[in-house]
């Protein structure tokens, strides 16, 4: 009797433990599943808020200096490049790429070189004139380091650092440096501003956000990323009284502020430019609100309209300009998503608000816009659908028109020749074609060897993408040589529109 009990007892504790895990796994993976265990900001290992709030330290931005003569700009020409976050119209649309091939196996991408970075974090490059420029952070000696690097070969020409106490978290640095021909400005993790003559180095002026206006530092350290405008670099600080400010880049003085009269703390988002209703725009998403800011050079600084329906402790990716006065925003952390109309007369309407699971978010990456349909990454609590490569209409941001198979993590995304390279953040980089009800993968090929959290954006100059992970930056040439065309000669080229034909799936 004894014998049979058991031996029915191991016939079947290996078919209800199958059951169980099934049951756990059916939970898990349905929509919404990602309330079940919701993830609160300043639970992943950020310093406290006393530790961001010190600003006792006497740092002196911009204080050292080394060059490297013996290195040199060998690619020639003038070069628009990628020259801040999301390029030149901070879109992630590439605006006359070289022409990319339609199959990775017949020209697969080529490694030109890589860099071992000095320290852990997510900043990614900028690209102009056949220049690199990297915000670094040296754990040796506890410095911030704008790097500048040679296009060509990787080789450094010069670096700039001034010294800051910044434990790792996650990563320490995560800003793009913005450049134009003449200046290169950057935002250190705790809020330093610092601007450069952007082909020699030499220091311009320093601003400590958090010391002299008060700014906040986020949870992660600074997100915000850089843009200069006609000479003048907008910065977005949420100090004690300064929401918005333009300071120019020769002489470092403040030329327009915009008051913080709502009293909103600095996102990791950043500020992005729209013509929304025939005004040229600075838009930004703050921790309280989004605001509208006059870019018009008859009253630049005034703010046109603001909302604080979207009001979360954690905002990574920017607004996205949808036209006709219409935004998508987004973020991770249980936000979701929320596409809003800005009136002629100031007014704001919320179209859609919805939470993860439930239509268009992302946590990081900042979504694309491309004729007509956005794309995104869907966040680790968006259900069914986390870390899928995800698209819908413009005109329902609730609604998936189609996903993808594989899941990117929290990977960058650019749109490039009518096709999207994405990179997982285990380095696995994907080149996809987009289509009405599903995406066609062209190829994709391990190009970050052991990658790790690789979610800084990616940068593209003529065929030359680069990307990074933790530690390494990597410029790989997507196109063969024998298609090789000139590195964006046209200054600041149109989206161009494409009509896509889709047979496979993914």
């Amino acid at each position: 009797m004894k014998s049979s009990v058991k031996s029915f007892f191991f016939a079947i504790f290996p078919i209800s433990l199958l059951m169980a895990f099934a049951l756990l796994f059916a939970v898990w993976i349905r929509p919404g599943s990602g309330k079940v265990a919701k993830r609160l900001p300043g639970l992943d290992n950020a310093p406290s808020r006393k530790e961001l709030g010190d600003t006792s330290e006497n740092v002196k931005i911009g204080e050292f200096f080394k060059s490297y003569s013996a290195n040199k700009v060998r690619i020639s020409g003038d070069h628009s490049g990628w020259p801040c976050f999301r390029g030149s119209r901070r879109d992630n649309i590439v605006g006359a790429p070289a022409k990319l091939p339609d199959d990775w196996s017949v020209a697969r991408p080529k490694e030109l070189w890589s860099v071992k970075l000095l320290g852990e974090g997510h900043a990614a490059p900028a690209v102009l004139n056949g220049r690199v420029y990297l915000l670094d952070y040296d754990e040796k000696i506890k410095a911030d380091v704008l790097r500048c690097l040679s296009l060509d070969d990787g080789k450094e020409l010069w670096r700039r650092w001034y010294n800051i106490k910044t434990k790792r978290n996650h990563g320490i640095s995560r800003t793009i440096p913005a450049v134009t021909d003449r200046f290169v400005v950057s935002i250190g993790p705790k809020c330093q501003a610092m601007c450069l003559d952007s082909r020699t180095g030499a220091f311009k002026w320093g601003i400590d956000m958090a010391r002299d206006l008060g700014a906040d530092v986020p949870f992660w350290y600074t997100g915000q990323c850089p843009l200069i405008d006609d000479g003048v670099a907008v910065l977005a600080p949420c100090g004690v009284d300064v929401l918005m400010m333009g300071v120019d880049c020769e002489t470092g003085k403040i030329v327009w502020s915009v008051p913080n009269e709502f009293k909103w703390k600095m996102s990791h988002s950043s500020i992005i430019t729209a013509d929304v209703r025939g005004v040229r725009t600075y838009v930004y998403a703050a921790l309280g609100g989004i605001v509208g800011v006059s870019a018009e050079k008859s009253d630049k600084g005034r703010v046109l309209w603001h909302t604080t329906e979207w009001n979360f402790s954690v905002v990574a990716p920017s607004p996205v300009y949808l036209g006709n006065g219409r935004f998508l925003i987004t973020s991770g952390y249980g936000a979701g998503g929320m596409l809003f109309q800005v009136g002629a007369d100031g007014t704001v309407e919320v179209i859609q608000k919805y939470s993860p699971g439930k239509g268009i978010c992302s946590e990081q990456q900042t979504p694309v816009c491309v004729d007509g349909k956005i794309y995104s990454i869907l966040p680790k609590d968006a259900g069914r659908l986390r870390k899928r490569f995800v698209c819908f209409s413009v005109k329902d941001c609730e609604k998936p028109l189609w996903s993808s198979g594989v899941r990117f993590g929290l990977g960058p995304y650019i749109f490039a020749d009518g096709k999207f390279i994405i990179l997982d953040d285990g380095g696995t980089l994907f080149m996809v074609k987009p289509g009405e009800s599903r995406m066609e993968t062209l190829g994709k090929f391990q190009a970050i060897p052991d990658g790790d959290d690789a979610w800084g954006p990616l940068a593209v100059a003529g065929s030359r993408i680069l990307m990074r992970d933790l530690t390494r930056l990597f410029c790989y040439d997507l196109a063969p040589s024998t298609l090789r065309t000139s590195l964006d000669r046209e200054p600041f080229p149109p989206p161009r529109d494409t009509q896509v034909s889709i047979n496979g799936n993914q």
